[in-house]
C-alpha cells in the first residue's frame, strides 16, 4: 500500500495499459521487497541463534543499514523509511543530532527492547504457557537465586532513557533567526496533469499563476512549483511576448522576487528541470538528483524502448550540479530543492549552513488523490527538522505548506484548490549535528553494532 501510488503515475498519466501498469508496480514492489530478504537472508546465515544480543544489537542497526542501502543504491529510493513514522512523537528529537536514520534505528531499537521480555528462559525452552501465564512470566520472573527480576523491568529504563532523552533534545535549539522573517505567496494553481503538457493550455495555465500573483505584491518572495512555466524558459518571449518583462517590472515596482519552476534549455541542447530566482538577483538551480523512468531512463540502452511506451514529457533530462551556489531572493540565501530531491537528507545537506530558508517546488499531481502527497509532505518536514530550518513547499495541486525549523506544519493548503497560501517565515543560521557530520556519524555506530553482535565470543 505504501507505494500503490505508483500505478496512477504509469496507468492514469503515463499512459500504460491497465495490465502493464499493474505488472510494473508489482515488479517495482518486488524490487523493493528485496532489500529486507537480503537483511533476512544475511541474518539467517551469520547470526542463526537467537540471542538478547542479536535482538537488541544487530538486528535493528541491520534494518537500519538496509534501509541507508535502499536510499541510495541503484539511484536510491529512500520512501517509507521508518524514522518518518516518528516525526510527531519524542524520537523526533534526534532527527538534527542523527537524521532519519537515527530515528529509524531508535524506532527498531525501542520495538527491539518491548519484544526483549519473550526471551526469558521459559519462552526459550518452548514451554507451553497460556498467555495469562505468560505475562506474569514476563513481568514476574523468578530467578533460581530467589529473587524476582523481571525482564520487563530491566528494559523499562532504557526506554525511559531513549524516549525522555528525545523529548529532552527536542527542546534544543540548534539553529537560531536571523534576521526579519518574510512574507511569502505560495502559489498552487492546481493544472490538470492531462492538460499542463498540452500547447493550448500552456499560455492559460502561466496566466492563471500570474493571476495568482498579482493580488499579492506585498509579499518578500512568490514561489510558484515545479514547471510552473510549462515550457522552456528559451521559449516564453517567443510564445509569451513580455511575460518575463512582466514579472521583472513587479519586482521593480513592488520590491517583490519571484522564484519560478520551469524548464531550461542550454545551448548544446541538453535540459533542466530548474528553478528561476526573478529578482534582485537573478540565477537557476537546476535539478541534480533525477526521477529514474520520469525525467531520465537508466541504461538507456536497455530501458530505452520504455520511452515509447511512457507518455512523459521530457523524459531525457540533464542533472545539474550536486553542489550549487544557493539562489538568493529577498536578500537571502535559499536552499532549492526540485520534487524528489528533499527524499535525500544528504542533497538538502549541500546548500547548508549557507541557506537560511528550505525551498522546495514539486509537481506531485502525478501521484493523484493518493497518499503520496501526504508521505511527501512528512518527508519534508524531517528535512526541516534536521536542518533546524524554515521549509516552504509550493506544489501544483498539493499539499503546499509551511513548516518550522522544529518540522511543524504552520500553515497548509488544502489539496485540489487554486490558491495562494501566504505566510510568514523566518530566516535561520546555524548548523545542527546532523548537517555538520551527515549520515556517517550513524552508519557508523550502526556498524559497530553488526560487529559487536558478529564477535562478541572474541570480546568476552
Amino acid at each position: 500500500m505504501g507505494v500503490s501510488w505508483i500505478y496512477i503515475s504509469f496507468h492514469q498519466f503515463g499512459g500504460l495499459p491497465l495490465f502493464g501498469a499493474i505488472l510494473l508496480t508489482s515488479a517495482f514492489v518486488l524490487l523493493m521487497a528485496l532489500y529486507p530478504a537480503l537483511l533476512g537472508g544475511l541474518i539467517a546465515r551469520f547470526f542463526p541463534d537467537n540471542t538478547p544480543l542479536k535482538l537488541l544489537l544487530v538486528l535493528p542497526a541491520g534494518w537500519t543499514l538496509i534501509e541507508w542501502l535502499r536510499g541510495w543504491l541503484f539511484t536510491g529510493f529512500p520512501w517509507l523509511s521508518l524514522g518518518y513514522s516518528q516525526i510527531d512523537s519524542p524520537l523526533n528529537g534526534f532527527a538534527p543530532l542523527l537524521g532519519l536514520y537515527g530515528v529509524s534505528w531508535l524506532t527498531a531499537f525501542s520495538a527491539a527492547l518491548l519484544i526483549y521480555p519473550f526471551y526469558i528462559k521459559e519462552l526459550d525452552n518452548k514451554t507451553k504457557i497460556t498467555l495469562p501465564k505468560k505475562l506474569s512470566v514476563i513481568l514476574f520472573h523468578h530467578e533460581p537465586n530467589g529473587y524476582f527480576v523481571s525482564p520487563f523491568f530491566r528494559i523499562l529504563p532504557i526506554l525511559i532513557i531513549v524516549w525522555g532523552g528525545g523529548w529532552l533534545l527536542s527542546g534544543i535549539q540548534w539553529t537560531s533567526a536571523n534576521g526579519k522573517p518574510l512574507k511569502i505567496a505560495l502559489i498552487q494553481g492546481n493544472v490538470p496533469q492531462e492538460f499542463k503538457w498540452l500547447s493550448d493550455y500552456q499560455m492559460p495555465s502561466m496566466q492563471r499563476y500570474l493571476q495568482l500573483s498579482q493580488g499579492h505584491r506585498d509579499a518578500d518572495i512568490i514561489i510558484w512549483p515545479e514547471t510552473a512555466i510549462p515550457m522552456f524558459y528559451s521559449d516564453v518571449p517567443k510564445y509569451m511576448p513580455g511575460f518575463l518583462e512582466h514579472l521583472a517590472q513587479e519586482h521593480i515596482k513592488y520590491d517583490t522576487d519571484f522564484l519560478l519552476g520551469v524548464p531550461v534549455m542550454k545551448k548544446d541542447g541538453s535540459y533542466y528541470n530548474s528553478v528561476a530566482s526573478l529578482g534582485s538577483q537573478p540565477g537557476f538551480y537546476y535539478k541534480h538528483h533525477l526521477v529514474p523512468f520520469g525525467e531520465y531512463i537508466p541504461f538507456q540502452s536497455t530501458f530505452g524502448e520504455l520511452l515509447a511506451l511512457l507518455e512523459v514529457p521530457l523524459s531525457a533530462f540533464s542533472a545539474g550540479e550536486p553542489r550549487q551556489v544557493n539562489l538568493r531572493s529577498a536578500g537571502e540565501a535559499i536552499g532549492i530543492s526540485i520534487c524528489y530531491e528533499d527524499a535525500f537528507g544528504e542533497l538538502i545537506r549541500n546548500s547548508l549552513p549557507a541557506a537560511t530558508l528550505l525551498v522546495n517546488v514539486s509537481n506531485d499531481a502525478w501521484f493523484g488523490d493518493s497518499i503520496a502527497p501526504h508521505q511527501h509532505l512528512e518527508i519534508a518536514r524531517m528535512r526541516a527538522l534536521e536542518s533546524g530550518r524554515y521549509l516552504l513547499r509550493t506544489t501544483n495541486t498539493g499539499i503546499s505548506a509551511m513548516i518550522d525549523a522544529k518540522g511543524k506544519i504552520m500553515a497548509q493548503a488544502p489539496q485540489f484548490n487554486i490558491i495562494t497560501l501566504r505566510v510568514t517565515a523566518q530566516p535561520y543560521e546555524g548548523t545542527t549535528p546532523y548537517v555538520r557530520f551527515g549520515n556517517g556519524l550513524i552508519i557508523s555506530f550502526l556498524l559497530v553494532c553488526v560487529l559487536l553482535g558478529k564477535f562478541k565470543n572474541q570480546l568476552k
